[in-house]
């Protein structure tokens, strides 16, 4: 693994990069054989006609295949790389179908696109099948040591877990063994996970791996993401970073307003059959309210009504308490478990973002009990309220339902510290792949839960709790380094 390391990058760009081309072609053919005689008048590209057009698909199917992740090869797991090469080549063939009915002055035959686009996948999803089973052969997992502290380390645990083909921890120290100990324990590592520890003592570890060229994977403090969108200043030797301390300016405001606008209204006029077919079915099924509406807070806290088409029964908090919804709630009615599947119930806070109560991209609105109970536990929590609540956001996109809410005030602030109007653009075409992924709209998994629970309560014994695990790693590793020596025999 070390002697490919340098390269890894180069490999897989030129890889993935490959992919492209072997779609390209597949489209190119498909142009030149169909298309590319079909356009107004009876015109017929021709040479840099036809090179213009071909480029043009290149680059567009390889911006959706940067932006949802299908070049991530060793990032994320073989089924993600595939459903996101997926969700690319039909967006780029859709859009590529628009641009030719443009040009054609008439709306063309789909058929052929559409069996270019079925070859394209299965030539693609053979391709990568074979570059990840090249690319686990050539780098195996990073045998990890996990550094902790006071804070529980359960939940970064149970997530590391998921993800035993790119990360396996192989041991846990506490922080309080003292840094020689630590020191001593780093050398037998491939990389270490710096957790959630004082910022004394993660500087000393830190700079010992710095110096030792020992790969080091640190959870960020909250300071830490508000230094990530500082300006650095230069007017003395000394070198600054400048917190500003203050939300978007009036010009990122007035953009991000215009950008909301300009979407929300088109949008709402194309989801209005799909939300009067919703309001129907959740009418039909129990003869309950279409909408739900609920108090929660935008900008500074400030209340408003927001709207969503009702996925529970229609006493679901009768008692007056706020629940989080759980992995299989009994709350959530038949129709509510398709409607959050395919996000229908969010549709009407289109509504809620014309009125300029929300944004599209922001973070998402709480209710102001749950803004109160988190906020005893976490003081920082009311920073996440600088910007407008969104429709989707950055702990929408980048984590999940079950994320804990500390992680998801991390991801929130990391958003507002580095918002852009590029950003925002980004996230709200990457929130069509969070459709598919069911982790996004689960519930806060019990098995997850009674898990972080019992680590939690022995958090001293997490060393015992990681050997348990590693345990049963080693004999999969084992296996797996077993069978590959045979393959090359």
């Amino acid at each position: 693994m070390q002697k490919y390391d340098p390269y890894k990058k180069t490999m897989l760009f030129i890889a993935s990069l490959f992919n492209v081309l072997i779609m390209t072609f597949i489209f190119a053919c498909c142009w030149y054989h169909y298309y590319a005689g079909m356009m107004y008048g009876g015109v017929r590209f021709y040479r840099k006609g036809n090179y213009v057009v071909i480029a043009l698909y290149a680059l567009l199917l390889f911006f959706f295949s940067m932006m949802y992740g299908s070049l991530k090869i060793g990032q994320l797991r073989r089924i993600e790389i595939l459903l996101s090469q997926y969700l690319s080549l039909l967006i780029t063939n859709l859009i590529f179908y628009i641009i030719i009915s443009l040009l054609a002055f008439r709306f063309v035959a789909v058929g052929y696109l559409a069996a270019a686009m079925l070859c394209e996948m299965v030539c693609s999803s053979l391709w990568d099948i074979v570059v990840i089973d090249l690319y686990n052969r050539m780098f195996q997992p990073w045998k990890l040591l996990l550094i902790y502290g006071e804070r529980p380390a359960s939940d970064l645990v149970y997530k590391v877990e998921t993800r035993r083909d790119k990360y396996l921890i192989y041991d846990a120290i506490h922080v309080d063994e003292g840094m020689e100990k630590i020191a001593e324990r780093v050398k037998e590592f491939q990389a270490v996970i710096i957790g959630d520890i004082s910022a004394i003592k993660r500087n000393d570890i830190l700079k010992y791996c710095y110096a030792n060229k020992i790969r080091a994977y640190v959870i960020p403090k909250i300071s830490d993401i508000i230094l990530m969108g500082t300006d650095r200043v230069h007017v003395f030797d000394t070198p600054f970073l400048l917190s500003r301390g203050y939300t978007l300016s009036f010009e990122q405001r007035l953009g991000k307003r215009i950008l909301d606008l300009t979407l929300a209204v088109p949008l709402l006029l194309l989801a209005l059959p799909f939300m009067l077919l919703t309001a129907a079915a959740i009418k039909v099924a129990d003869g309950g309210p279409v909408f739900y509406k609920q108090i929660r807070c935008t900008k500074y806290e400030k209340e408003f009504c927001i709207y969503k088409f009702r996925s529970m029964v229609v006493d679901a908090e009768k008692d007056g308490v706020a629940k989080l919804a759980k992995e299989n709630d009994e709350r959530i009615t038949k129709v509510g478990k398709f409607i959050r599947a395919v996000r229908f119930d969010e549709l009407p806070q289109l509504f809620n973002i014309i009125k300029g109560d929300m944004s599209f991209v922001g973070p998402r609105p709480e209710r102001p009990e749950l803004i109160r109970e988190y906020c005893r536990t976490m003081p920082e929590f009311p920073f996440r309220n600088r910007v407008k609540a969104g429709l989707t956001g950055y702990a929408q996109v980048y984590g999940k339902y079950n994320t804990t809410p500390y992680d998801k005030l991390k991801l929130d602030l990391f958003y507002i510290a580095n918002w852009s109007l590029w950003m925002d653009v980004k996230l709200i075409l990457m929130t069509v792949k969070t459709i598919f992924r069911r982790e996004s709209t689960e519930g806060i998994e019990e098995k997850r839960a009674a898990v972080s629970e019992t680590m939690d309560k022995t958090s001293e014994n997490i060393e015992d709790i990681v050997r348990e695990i590693v345990n049963t790693t080693k004999e999969q590793t084992d296996n797996i380094g077993k069978s590959r020596k045979k393959s090359k025999q």
